[in-house]
């Protein structure tokens, strides 16, 4: 796998315990390199097809660069995963990440296999669709953006990058969405 002894990427091996998954995560805020979860309950597989949920904040194009260098690396399909919103934010989002997208094939002349697909949920479920949708869109890795910050249902309940790891089927790459965020360079 492309994770396992590269130091551009935080691998981390864990139960699938929502408290466990949760010390983890809070570990984690500060990391500045992207973070792959892998639990007992997941499938680990060659990456070949990659989901990208995209919601409406800004801080989803930073998953950009993470997939068009993963997919390089690895051949990978990518899938970007559409928010179902009632506004145009995550439409913006998804058209900024295919622009980054083919501004790599045209600089570097290879091709970078990708779709859109239209989530069922809107911005703030469609962590939680991306988990469960495994055999819908047949991902070998979920890539996630990390919350900025935790709100006092994600303190009581959870945030929504654990649901999520509890619930998929395959690894799960977070993204720190921070300012000085770590970036593979293409």
């Amino acid at each position: 796998m492309i994770w396992e002894n590269n130091e551009d990427i935080r691998l981390i091996e864990c139960e699938n315990k929502g408290r466990t998954i949760r010390r983890c995560l809070q570990d984690c805020r500060e990391e500045r390199r992207p973070y792959v979860f892998i639990t007992p309950t997941m499938t680990v597989k060659p990456l070949r097809r990659l989901l990208v949920p995209v919601s409406m904040l800004e801080e989803e194009t930073y998953k950009a660069e993470i997939c068009t260098y993963l997919a390089r690396k690895t051949g990978a399909h990518i899938i970007l995963l559409q928010a179902n919103d009632y506004g145009s934010h995550a439409r913006k989002n998804v058209n900024r990440i295919v622009t980054h997208i083919k501004a790599i094939m045209e600089r570097t002349g290879e091709q970078i296999s990708y779709e859109i697909a239209q989530a069922r949920k809107d911005s703030f479920s469609l962590m939680r669709e991306a988990a469960e949708r495994q055999r819908d869109f047949r991902h070998d890795l979920l890539i996630l953006t990390a919350s900025r910050d935790y709100g006092l249902d994600d303190i009581l309940f959870g945030p929504p990058e654990q649901k999520a790891v509890q619930r998929s089927l395959v690894p799960v790459m977070l993204v720190n969405p921070r300012a000085d965020l770590f970036s593979l360079c293409d």
